[in-house]
C-alpha cells in the first residue's frame, strides 16, 4: 500500500482548519470540535445553535464544490482502503470521541492551542492509537 505525500495540500488544509477554528472562537466563542458539531445536529432545542452547526457542516462538505469552481474539475479521491473499512473506521472514531470527550479537531487543534492538559493527553492517546493501527495493518496483518 503506497501513500502519496502531499505537503502543500496538507499545509493548505491545516491552515484552513486553523483559520476556521480561530474564526469560530473569535466570532461565536465556540470550540471547533467537528464531531460534536455534527452530533449536535440531532438536537433541535436551540434553533440558532442548530443553524450554526448546519452551516459549519455544509461548509465542510462543500470543499469539493469549491475545488470544482477553482479548478474546473472535481478532486480525485482515491483511498487505499475499501468503503467498508472507511465506515468501520468512522464508527470506531465515533466511539473514541464519545469516551474521549472530544475529537481530533476539538482536542488536537483547539485544546492543544489553549494548552489544555486534558487535550494534550487525549491527542497523545489518539495519535498513539493511530500509529499502532497503521503499523498493525501494514506490517502485521499486511495489505
Amino acid at each position: 500500500m503506497e501513500t502519496t505525500f502531499t505537503p502543500w495540500s496538507s499545509l493548505g488544509g491545516g491552515v484552513l482548519i486553523g483559520l476556521a477554528a480561530v474564526l469560530l472562537m473569535a466570532l461565536h466563542g465556540r470550540i471547533l470540535g467537528a464531531t460534536g458539531i455534527l452530533g449536535g445536529l440531532l438536537r433541535f432545542d436551540d434553533p440558532v445553535d442548530w443553524r450554526l452547526r448546519a452551516a459549519l457542516v455544509v461548509g465542510m462538505a462543500a470543499g469539493p464544490l469549491v475545488y470544482l469552481l477553482a479548478t474546473g474539475q472535481m478532486p480525485i479521491i482515491d483511498l487505499p482502503i475499501s468503503n467498508l473499512a472507511v465506515a468501520v473506521g468512522g464508527l470506531i472514531v465515533g466511539v473514541g470521541v464519545s469516551y474521549g470527550g472530544g475529537c481530533t479537531s476539538g482536542h488536537g487543534v483547539c485544546g492543544n492551542a489553549r494548552f489544555s492538559r486534558r487535550s494534550m493527553v487525549a491527542t497523545l492517546c489518539f495519535m498513539a492509537t493511530a500509529f499502532a493501527t497503521v503499523f498493525l495493518l501494514r506490517h502485521v496483518v499486511g495489505g
